[in-house]
């Protein structure tokens, strides 16, 4: 008993040194979303001040917006992100606790005497709980795994927000190009309508035709107003997921839609690479693990109850002083843990389950948006290779035919609009194809290809 005080005093000290880190847990999850993004979270040290942001944000913003640029400012303002950063301040803070022995309780009583001229008589006790001290380590290793699990699924939110900000980025672009087109087409509309009706005051055409015509063109325009209004809408997903308000909606999308990359990345081995890259697949394995520590931790422990140890003092009322260790024991009778282990145990399977879930829903993703991807580029592929070269050459022969007098201008008005309609139509294909890429790459956790380059 004597040799347990002492341990008890310097697992106290060490413990009482415990203290919390800005960068602890923030640090390890920007390297996870360095490594698949290539874009830092601006979190690395912490939460940032507020003014700092501001000025990063603005810094981003001057001179338009680019794709990554977007990314940057999603990592670091994105407001339900911030609420996922702060939690690990929670679980940090958790973790410490963890590591900290229960306070010892100190006790005092005091009796007087029955008979007069008799001094006080008074007891001190100081009582510290001697189990937790032995359970101290293991309950620490558990709190460090569920830190480094919920480290995890703060990176796994990181990478959907990257996910997120980049689709809504390249419909962004997209509508901005689709709404070009679509006021080339009211232009030709316009024209068309305009001539009809100067041919119909003429008494060259009749009024069906000079309503078919005036129709397209009400229709093309009513067309525009939609997609002014998807334009506006995908730019405010965009606001939001980059917390932008005020005047700093006001930016400008700097990068045009890309076109088809040359070759794709191997396709085939996606599945693996999910499995082994995936940040919630991650955390759900440390989960499991997380579960049996504790499963074993309760079974081990199930027959040892509380063990309080002291130091109690009295004094008499004589002036004589008694000094000397206690020891109380809790018997494990009636409560043996077994409800409690019952419940890790379920926990545990529950765990196991759902680290099994992750992992078919993972594979179909990508099985699921590597198909997305291959017929999305089959068919811009068809559209640059085919159906655009098509459309110009028959622009072209219209207005040949047009300028030898064979073709009237109104027939000469539906080709261009029939080409504006085509490339309206390539534009959409091409952007469905950019999302597929976006959420292959965020289905597989990360890049197409491997650290050495190669999918597999």
């Amino acid at each position: 008993m004597s040799r347990l005080l002492p341990t008890v005093a310097l697992s106290l000290f060490a413990a009482g040194c415990a203290t919390l880190s800005p960068e602890r847990g923030h640090a390890e999850l920007g390297a996870l979303v360095q490594e698949r993004v290539s874009v830092p979270t601006g979190w690395e040290k912490g939460s940032p001040p507020a003014e700092e942001v501001r000025a990063h944000v603005l810094e981003l913003l001057r001179d338009g917006l680019t794709r990554e640029e977007a990314v940057r400012i999603a990592l670091v303002n994105n407001p339900s992100l911030q609420v996922e950063y702060e939690e690990l301040g929670i679980s940090q803070a958790e973790l410490v606790e963890a590591g900290l022995l229960r306070n010892p309780t100190i006790g005092a009583q005091v009796r007087a005497p029955n008979e007069p001229g008799l001094g006080l008589s008074i007891e001190f006790s100081i009582v510290q709980e001697l189990l937790d001290l032995f359970m101290l380590p293991a309950r620490k290793r558990i709190a460090r795994q569920q830190f480094e699990a919920d480290v995890l699924r703060a990176a796994h939110e990181a990478l959907n927000v990257v996910a997120e900000t980049r689709d809504a980025y390249t419909a962004a672009q997209a509508a901005e190009r689709l709404l070009r087109y679509q006021a080339q087409i009211v232009a030709a509309a316009e024209a068309a309508a305009t001539l009809a009706r100067m041919q119909y005051d003429a008494g060259n055409i009749s009024e069906l035709d000079l309503g078919i015509t005036q129709t397209a063109w009400e229709e093309a325009r009513l067309a525009l107003a939609s997609e002014e209004l998807e334009l506006v809408e995908r730019r405010e997903r965009l606001n939001r997921l980059l917390g932008l308000w005020g005047e700093n909606t006001e930016w400008t999308v700097s990068e045009a839609l890309p076109e088809l990359p040359s070759e794709e990345p191997g396709l085939e081995h996606l599945e693996r690479l999910a499995l082994r890259r995936r940040l919630d697949i991650d955390a759900a394995r440390k989960g499991v693990a997380l579960m049996d520590q504790s499963v074993s931790l309760a079974r081990s422990s199930r027959f040892i109850g509380t063990v309080e140890v002291g130091v109690s003092t009295e004094r008499e009322s004589d002036g004589l002083r008694f000094t000397g260790p206690s020891l109380v024991l809790e018997l494990p009778i009636f409560d043996q843990r077994q409800a409690l282990i019952g419940r890790l145990e379920a926990q545990r399977r529950q765990a196991e389950r759902r680290l099994t879930k992750l992992s078919v829903d993972a594979r179909s993703e990508v099985r699921m948006e590597r198909a997305r991807l291959q017929t999305a580029r089959r068919q811009a592929e068809h559209y640059t290779k085919v159906l655009l070269p098509l459309r110009r050459r028959v622009v072209e022969q219209a207005q040949l035919q047009y300028n030898a007098m064979v073709l009237s201008p109104f027939q000469l008005l539906d080709a261009r609009r029939d080409e504006v309609q085509t490339y309206r139509q390539y534009v959409e294909t091409l952007r469905d194809y950019w999302n597929a890429r976006n959420a292959l790459e965020n289905a597989v956790g990360g890049r197409l290809t491997d650290e050495k380059g190669d999918a597999r």
